[in-house]
């Protein structure tokens, strides 16, 4: 195997003595000019790698030239189609520059003069071109690798709404996004990420709406990511966090691209990642995790109900069994004397303390979820629902728990439901757990020590900068109105202020005065006479 001078002990290192070599590691290597040594250098590189396809043809003018692709990443026959033009070149034509600009028919084309930048394109689908006594060479971007159709969101189910979803290829993504959002502003930045996967990564921001110092933080930290590989979103959510051992996520996700243009609109910053559907969102605040996209496209009056209803729920969900084990254990006293009797009728065969009788309905109650998350979807929800149904009511018989806590745990369950987003609501499943042993050790107060060490947590906590209460520690009065209420969105002219954004305002101001002018009673020309006509 020949290699130019300056260049031999490096390749020798790499390929000769190892045998193998990461694409990081290629980085800065250029092109040969004698191509023999590039299908020399591509064989050793890629030997037992049998989709790597080497092509050597000759054009018109006895001009020797290799394609490089990986079957099953390319269009058959778009790569055919350029193949047959660069064969029937005519002389004169072996320049590289010349077949870029008046030779192929090719809409993405582009010029790469390293053996990274070639593999990087190669390995991620498109055709690569060499051609003899150049040290440049062409990608072809025909990539045809299968892919999952446009669906509905199995997770993020809504009644209104868009029904079309994020699939596993970025570029199919970001064009869904760019559908929404039909601006200059909306800004794609790439990069890549892990050594061995390459894992493509683009940042979606609006330009002069998202804050310019959030973009650089997101992007200097997937920058300085090194790892082997990334093979789905939650490797990214993790290793950019503020704070890895919180049990509270400072990284949003979801499947809809109305989603994530809501987002940007409100000057937040995306993360796709290469390979999955789901889209990465910061800064976080901890009341996003309970606002879903419906809760904008019904009529505040309701949306505010429904956020309300699961704020409740939030709490139901959090603290019912261990109010439960700390009153009955407790705080006996707290309860009518006609329940009180009840519940202690119920309980006078059970052989277990309550927080025990808590405990083991808790966790029969979670395996029963994971496992109906996992079995084949035509028996999952059936199994888990009537696995709940027949286990509670044969713990209940055979006494080892009590009627009170398989109502306490059902509750409990269906209230966590409400919870919108998933990550969201496996945070609050597992503190659960703490607060009801705090709850069997001091009862009510061990419920209030608790909360307060949980809450603060929570305003010590950060995402990307913004605190995770915001708006309501610290507090911004102007920002509730997107909080603890839906307001109408003739009231919400401006964007959020703690998401620090430049551009803060949404709409027009002088919009919802001339809208509300009137008080809905006449439109704007909509002054009619008692003969029913209208005044010209």
């Amino acid at each position: 195997m020949k290699f130019p001078k300056k260049e031999k002990n490096r390749l020798q290192e790499l390929i000769e003595s190892t045998g193998v070599c990461s694409l990081t590691e290629l980085e800065g290597i250029p092109l040969f000019p004698d191509l023999h040594d590039n299908i020399a250098f591509l064989n050793n590189l890629f030997s037992d790698c049998s989709d790597f396809v080497i092509r050597e043809f000759k054009q018109k003018n006895s001009v020797c030239a290799v394609a490089v692709f990986v079957d099953g990443l390319i269009n058959t026959e778009e790569v055919n189609d350029a193949l047959k033009t660069l064969m029937v070149m005519e002389e004169g034509a072996a320049d590289i520059k010349v077949i870029e600009e008046a030779l192929l028919p090719v809409s993405q084309i582009a010029k790469v003069d390293d053996y990274k930048k070639l593999l990087l394109s190669v390995l991620g689908g498109d055709t690569g071109i060499l051609v003899d006594g150049n040290t440049k060479a062409l990608t072809l971007g025909l990539r045809g690798a299968e892919k999952r159709s446009v669906n509905e969101p199995e997770g993020e189910v809504v009644v209104r709404g868009p029904r079309e979803g994020f699939i596993e290829n970025i570029r199919t993504n970001t064009s869904m996004l760019r559908r929404k959002l039909k601006t200059p502003r909306l800004k794609l930045k790439s990069l890549v990420v892990g050594r061995e996967t390459n894992t493509n990564i683009v940042v979606a921001f609006l330009e002069g709406i998202a804050d310019p110092q959030v973009v650089e933080e997101v992007t200097r930290r997937i920058s300085n990511i090194d790892i082997d590989g990334i093979l789905e979103s939650g490797y990214i959510e993790e290793l950019i966090q503020d704070s890895v051992y919180s049990p509270f996520p400072q990284v949003k996700y979801t499947e809809r691209p109305d989603t994530v243009a809501a987002w940007l609109l409100d000057g937040r910053v995306a993360i796709f990642v290469d390979g999955t559907p789901m889209v990465l969102m910061v800064p976080v605040t901890f009341w996003m995790l309970l606002q879903a996209s419906e809760d904008y496209y019904e009529r505040f009056e309701m949306s505010t109900l429904v956020r309300w209803l699961r704020y409740l729920f939030v709490f139901i969900s959090l603290l019912t069994p261990a109010v439960y084990v700390a009153i009955t254990t407790f705080h006996q006293q707290m309860l009518p004397t006609t329940l009180l009797l009840t519940v202690a009728a119920a309980r006078e065969t059970i052989p277990f303390p309550a927080i025990v009788e808590a405990l083991l309905m808790e966790v029969a109650f979670e395996a029963l979820r994971e496992a109906g998350i996992r079995l084949p979807k035509t028996v999952g929800q059936a199994v888990s629902i009537l696995g709940a149904l027949v286990v509670g009511q044969a713990a209940v018989q055979a006494g080892i728990v009590s009627a009170p806590m398989v109502i306490v745990v059902s509750v409990t369950g269906i209230a966590s439901f409400t919870i919108p987003h998933f990550n969201a609501a496996i945070s609050l499943r597992m503190l659960r757990f703490p607060i009801m042993i705090a709850a069997s050790i001091l009862g009510i107060y061990g419920i209030l020590i608790m909360l307060l060490i949980i809450v603060g947590h929570m305003a010590n906590l950060r995402s990307f900068g913004v605190p995770y209460l915001s708006p309501i520690a610290p507090l911004s009065v102007s920002d509730l109105k997107d909080v603890l209420i839906r307001s109408p969105w003739t009231e919400m002219e401006k964007r959020p202020s703690f998401v620090g954004t430049p551009d803060a305002r949404r709409m027009d101001a002088g919009f919802a005065k001339g809208l509300q002018q009137g008080g809905g009673e006449e439109g704007v020309n909509g002054n009619s006479d008692s003969n029913g006509e209208g005044n010209s």
